[in-house]
Parts: C-alpha cells; structure tokens; sequence
C-alpha cells in the first residue's frame, strides 16, 4: 500500500526557498546578531499614524463595512490614483503628459505577489528572464520555481552592462534562443543585494537594448522599485518607466512594505496596458483582490499626509544605520586583504566581497565559524542567476535594516573575527 502524500512538481520547486529558512532563523535565534533577512526597524514601525488611519475606516458603519467587504480584483481606485499620482510627481511628469492610467495599477499583497503575477503572465517553462549578477534571490527563486532559466549580466557602480546585455541576446540569437526571452529584471534603486542605484542614462541604454533586440516578441523590462523611498543621500532619480515613450516595455512594481509597514502587506504594479488584464485574470484566480482592509488603511495613510513624515523618519533611522554598518567595516575590515564592500546611497544592503577562494556559503567554515562569533549573514551565493557568468561564492549581503548601531558594529566586528579564523 502507497502511504503518504505525493507533491506536486511545482511543490517539489518550491521547496528549500532560502529566504523563508534565514527569516526563520532571525525570529529563532534572538541571540544572534542577525544582519541577514531584510526585516524593517521594529522600532519605527507606524504604529500611531496606523491607529489613526484604522479609526478613521471605523469611524462610521458606512465605510466599516465597505472597508470589511470584499473589494475589486485590481485594488482601490483611490489609493491606486494616489500611487500613481505619486509616481508621476517623482518622475517630473505632469498629469497632463503622456503617463499611464489609474486603470494600469494593480494592488496587490505586497510586490512580491505583482512579480509572481507578472511571472505566470508572461512565462512559460524554458522562458529566459535576464537578471542582473547579482541579483534579488526571491525572484531568482521564483523563476526556478516556474521552470524558467535566469541568465546573469554583470554589473558595475550603476547597474546592469548593457554592452554584456546586447551580447548575451545576441549569443541567445545565435542559438536559437532569443525567442525564449520575456524579460529583463532590474532593482535600480539601491539595489538588494549590491546596494547599487542606476543612473538615467544607464536605464535609458538597457532600455533601448531590449527594445532593439525585440523581434516578433516583446521583450518586457520588470522595474522592482522597492527601495526607491529609502534614499538617504544625492538626488532622486526618474524611473525608467518614464522613459519608455510608448509605454509598452517597462513593468514597474512598488510596495509600501519597506517604506511603511510590512504587515500591512499593500504592493502595487504599474503595467503595460496589454498586461493588464492577463495579470488580473492570473490574480482573479488567486484571491479576487488582495486584503481592501489594508487598502482602505493605507488609503487614509496617504490622503491624511501621514506617509511622507513617515518615510522621512525612518530615512534618518535607516540613515544612521548605513552610516554604522560603513564605520564598522571600515574600523573591522580594512585590516583585511582582499574584504571589500560598496557604499550605497540608500536601501537596506550592504554587499560585501571577501578574497579569492573564501566560500561564504551554507554550512561552510566561515558560516559555522559566524554563527560561532554570535552573528549570521546571507550567503551570497543565494543572490547570482545560474546562467551567464554563474554563481560566485565569496560574498555576503549584509542588512542593516533591523539592528541598532551598537549591534551592527557589533556583528560587524563578530563577522570580521570569523573571516580572520577562517583564513587562518
């Protein structure tokens, strides 16, 4: 007799995801220094703009209802008006130039769902998507989980090459590839996990890439806008969005779980007017409409002006953060051949690079070695697609997002010990 219960291919895909195992580690392990998982500062979390917001959706059976209601499959249409009204500020575009409509955002539970959503839209098993090397990890496993192949581009101080771009697509041209390619993936602003923001005209030069390369298909470009409120020096830039005149190429997603509140879990899509409906279609599936409470909140959020004194609070955290993690690696790396690291001009991420030959990986020296000294990382090894240049193992991304300045000088001094062990 067959006992037990036999999974699915795509449960067996989904298994062993490093992102679930490091959070877990982080909330198990409260006496390790964690500056691993991304988690936001558990001390400015919005709890009194949050209190308001929530009284105001209850003040009246009327909106308490309607907030505690189902709601449409492609979120509120205040906030989504507001979100967009956003974006268009940010970039210098006025309302009356040539922008998307508030029918092209969809909200979303956080903007991970818009990228698995944009994913099933757009992908088939053996589709190719390009991704920068390194890369953000929970998309890396997101693709793996649906058969498709990422290929890494290497990077420099502003992002993705797109020299090494062009010649990727024209190597999968010439092996009868390039039909396979759906996507370019980019996080241009301080990026997770290089810390790296893309300048404009690097933008514009990928962007003209794919739009060239595109033959009988479309090859789209997935903006993962994050991190963008996060900027703690220098001056924003637009996003590429705004450069695609047609408006048909870039997919931007957005959330307000880093710049706000993670457990209210609201993330949005700005997308291309042709996905629009295959993405609903995919999420109608789903859940018919992410959480209208938590969309109600955050609508009250940003109409009540709550949201830009937040975000400016939590820069000036995050602010001394960075600037504790760039002292500690400075008093506690710089002894060190051949351990060098980026200075990042907002975000979370720290992405630090150790000699030649060190494995940061899993269960290697250097990790037990870490965990030894009292702290734990992500291996970078997580972070690099498996197509392209292929997987690197002497890096680590550091996260300053949760821990104080003395625990991250802390960590930072306990990782420093492991590195000098492990080398001997």
């Amino acid at each position: 007799m067959t006992t037990g219960l036999s999974a699915s291919q795509r449960a067996i895909q989904a298994r062993g995801q490093p992102v679930s195992e490091l959070m877990s580690q982080a909330l198990a392990n409260q006496d390790l220094i964690s500056l691993a998982a991304g988690f936001v500062d558990q001390v400015s979390l919005p709890v009194e703009p949050v209190r308001v917001a929530v009284q105001k959706v209850l003040a009246d059976d009327v909106t308490a209802c309607q907030a505690l209601q189902y709601g449409t499959t492609c979120g509120d249409e205040p906030l989504r008006r507001a979100i967009l009204e956003m974006a268009i500020l940010a970039d210098g575009q006025s309302a009356a130039g040539k922008s998307p409509t508030v029918d092209q955002v969809v909200l979303t539970a956080g903007s991970n769902q818009l990228l698995h959503l944009v994913a099933e839209s757009l992908l088939d098993p053996g589709d190719i998507v390009i991704c920068a090397n390194p890369s953000y990890f929970v998309f890396l496993g997101i693709l793996d989980y649906l058969g498709v192949r990422a290929v890494g581009v290497d990077v420099d101080a502003e992002g993705m090459l797109p020299g090494q771009l062009d010649e990727t697509l024209q190597q999968l041209e010439q092996v009868g590839d390039l039909d396979r390619v759906k996507a370019v993936y980019l996080v241009p602003y301080f990026d997770n996990p290089a810390g790296i923001t893309m300048s404009t005209e690097r933008g514009g030069e990928i962007l003209e890439v794919a739009q060239r390369r595109s033959g009988d298909h479309r090859i789209h470009i997935i903006v993962d806008e994050a991190y963008r409120s996060l900027r703690y020096e220098g001056e924003d830039v637009p996003s590429i969005r705004s450069l695609d005149l047609e408006g048909q190429t870039v997919i931007v997603a957005g959330t307000f779980s880093k710049s706000f509140s993670p457990g209210i879990r609201v993330g949005w899509g700005i997308l291309p007017s042709h996905l629009v409906e295959p993405v609903l279609d995919q999420k109608g599936n789903i859940d018919f409409g992410s959480p209208y409470f938590n969309q109600r909140v955050m609508r009250e959020v940003i109409l009540s002006d709550h949201y830009p004194d937040h975000v400016a609070t939590i820069r000036e955290s995050y602010r001394q953060k960075r600037d504790a993690m760039l002292a500690a690696a400075d008093e506690h790396f710089s002894s060190i051949p051949g351990v060098r690291w980026h200075r990042p001009c907002g975000g979370l991420y720290v992405w630090l690079e150790l000699p030649e030959g060190l494995d940061s990986g899993p269960g290697g020296k250097l990790w037990l070695s870490a965990i030894d000294e009292g702290m734990f990382y992500v291996p970078g090894q997580y972070c690099f697609p498996s197509g392209g240049p292929g997987v690197r193992y002497n890096y680590i991304r550091l996260s300053y997002g949760v821990q104080s300045p003395e625990r991250i000088n802390e960590g930072i001094a306990a990782l420093a010990r492991a590195i000098r062990r492990t080398l001997g």
